[in-house]
């Protein structure tokens, strides 16, 4: 079952007389439960992509349906709904408020929902447990490492069960050890629960945790890797030939 389609998605900034095409025409499906890497070179797209596809920003042109439904032609009202309910997002600088707990941050997209107290525990112990952060439920923001952050960005990002999760270079502000810790979780969210994610990354050992990686250069696919039965080593060996054929990727501000 596909979650995701885009078609022929373009996306340019500034006038007709100084007009930046950064999105030419791409199209691209992800499927119900997949884990999909998005990677290219500073400037070649795909944060736009991801923003576009996670409706932060708009196209300019193209469609793009999430379980059926067209999200370019929804007005920001109804957006913004369909936002709350059906999107989860992660971002690199962690987006915690830092006057909640742990735990309340955690629990603001079922509040805004209006979910129950007792299912929203039951939701929570679950979910916390299986990142590890139970234990720091009451610290604020600012009593705990950037690996809980974005542990703690990662359960608000799930809590709500959503049709999809958007992660934007989510290991980017972490050191090695927080980033794999993290990445181990993602990975064994999507397979239990069978999550559906859509990440950009830089880095080549990230993109290998997922079931499939795209490609950008220029603003259109350039090619895309799929993981197979192969083990994570062997798929992180072929993200790295494809990433020297494009010349290198370099972290994107």
């Amino acid at each position: 079952m596909v979650i995701l389609e885009a078609q022929k998605i373009y996306k340019s900034y500034g006038n007709k007389f100084n007009k930046q095409e950064v999105l030419k025409g791409i199209d691209v499906s992800i499927g119900k439960g997949e884990f999909l890497s998005i990677m290219g070179a500073s400037g070649s797209g795909k944060t736009t992509l991801l923003n576009v596809l996670s409706s932060i920003d708009h196209v300019s042109t193209g469609s793009i349906k999430i379980e059926g439904k067209e999200i370019t032609s929804l007005k920001e009202k109804q957006l913004a709904e369909f936002r709350k309910k059906s999107l989860g997002f992660i971002f690199q600088d962690y987006n915690l408020l830092d006057t909640l707990t742990v735990k309340e941050n955690i629990l603001l997209p079922l509040s805004i929902a209006k979910v129950s107290r007792k299912a929203a525990d039951s939701l929570f112990n679950s979910l916390a447990s299986e990142l590890g952060i139970r234990e720091i439920e009451h610290k604020y923001p600012n009593e705990i490492s950037g690996g809980q952050k974005q542990r703690t960005s990662a359960a608000r990002a799930f809590i709500h069960e959503p049709s999809i999760i958007f992660a934007d270079e989510p290991t980017g502000a972490l050191d090695s050890k927080s980033a794999s810790d993290l990445l181990n979780k993602l990975s064994e969210l999507n397979m239990k629960r069978g999550s559906t994610i859509a990440m950009v990354t830089h880095d080549p050992v990230a993109a290998s945790y997922s079931s499939r990686v795209i490609f950008i250069k220029d603003g259109q696919i350039y090619t895309q890797l799929t993981k197979g039965e192969q083990d994570r080593q062997a798929f992180f060996k072929d993200i790295m030939k494809t990433q020297a054929v494009l010349g290198g990727v370099q972290h994107e501000s």
